[in-house]
């Protein structure tokens, strides 16, 4: 081989060699696009307002909480092993009633307030009833001056579906819901899900069912299945957390049993390694503002993170009261809880900084006490 062969091959490798670190960049930086990519439309931020400082009083009852112990750090240090960029985070996890393959339309039947903690780690959820007679910004104009519905409403009136869409933020029902929330009762949320019926049998039966344990004749009660173990498929599941027969607060309660044994599955060494599939087959049936990134690093949180560090909460009973007020929009008197939002903002205000459910404190709802623990 001549010099001058050995100059043109060395050559044509460095130009190979700059050929290739450029695609393998331009592959990376195109990776990296779509992962940090959101799923769907962010929520307007912005438009939410900072609460103010809330005193709790002395005397405020501490609720029905589904309570477990906390873990201790003497240094609390970032959480290994599943990236993220936030300590903590609070997500509106929206349970819409449409049994239909899109979002059009649906009311928002499960409203979850849920803060992830990833430092501790621990996942709180707190449950806002759905009927709570709110004040819905936006809606005004085209309810002839109404500006008050219950609180599913406001999900359903930012949905894009004829007749509705009272708002034109992209973020939909999960926007409007999350700036309800914020109006009423100073939630700040960073992220939402929402997930309709179907979708939620369909995740249910692509994890081969979950098992649900009834414990006592309470839960067999407000179940309506006998006590012992059940499998159950996505329908029998879906029916158990619709199921509302002992009452609404009995209904929340059958909904934490649900996604408790939900979680359980998704935990467990065979489906586990399939999570990845999961969550691709199902990101175009999901309303979601997450990355794909993202996702990753809460489904990997949730495989890691310790079941007694799941708590579910919820407002007192005893501040409900049952009434009913005249709707204009319905044209008749409808059914509401009457409650002081003074109060629910201090719960909410305590529960987003994480000093309440307290740790290691036990359900005092003398009325109605019970623990529903994932397993």
């Amino acid at each position: 081989m001549t010099r001058s062969q050995k100059q043109i091959i060395a050559v044509l490798s460095i130009v190979a060699l700059v050929l290739i670190s450029a695609a393998g960049i331009y592959a990376f930086r195109s990776y990296r696009a779509f992962i940090t990519q959101p799923l769907g439309p962010s929520l307007p931020i912005a438009a939410q307002t900072m609460p103010p400082t809330w005193t709790p009083a002395a005397t405020s009852p501490v609720g029905m909480v589904t309570l477990v112990p906390t873990l201790s750090f003497t240094t609390p240090t970032p959480y290994a092993g599943c990236g993220g960029t936030t300590s903590v985070m609070h997500v509106v996890a929206v349970g819409a009633d449409s049994r239909s393959d899109n979002y059009q339309y649906g009311l928002g039947d499960v409203i979850r307030l849920v803060r992830i903690d990833f430092v501790t780690p621990k996942v709180s959820v707190l449950e806002f009833p759905r009927d709570l007679w709110v004040e819905i910004p936006y809606i005004s104009d085209n309810l002839n001056g109404q500006d008050h519905e219950k609180l599913n409403q406001a999900y359903l009136y930012g949905q894009p579906g004829d007749g509705f869409h009272y708002w034109d933020d992209p973020s939909a029902g999960p926007g409007l819901l999350s700036l309800t929330l914020n109006l009423n009762f100073g939630a700040q949320v960073d992220h939402y899900v929402a997930v309709n019926m179907r979708t939620f049998v369909n995740v249910v039966n692509a994890v081969e069912g979950i098992d649900l344990n009834v414990p006592d004749d309470n839960a067999a009660q407000n179940t309506g299945l006998p006590i012992g173990k059940h499998h159950l498929n996505g329908d029998q599941a879906l029916k158990v957390a619709r199921n509302r027969e002992e009452g609404v607060f009995e209904r929340a309660s059958n909904q934490n049993r649900v996604l408790c044994a939900l979680r359980q599955k998704l935990a467990s060494p065979k489906v586990v390694t399939k999570i990845p599939d999961l969550i691709d087959s199902f990101q175009d049936n999901i309303l979601t503002d997450f990355t794909p990134e993202q996702l990753g690093q809460l489904a990997c949180l949730g495989t890691k993170l310790p079941p007694e560090n799941i708590t579910f909460a919820s407002f007192p009973q005893e501040l409900f009261k049952e009434s009913r007020i005249y709707d204009p929009v319905f044209k008749k008197n409808v059914f509401y809880w009457d409650v002081d939002f003074s109060v629910l903002r201090d719960y909410t205000s305590r529960f987003q900084a994480g000093t309440w459910p307290e740790p290691n404190a036990i359900t005092t709802d003398e009325e109605d006490e019970e623990e529903i623990i994932c397993e």
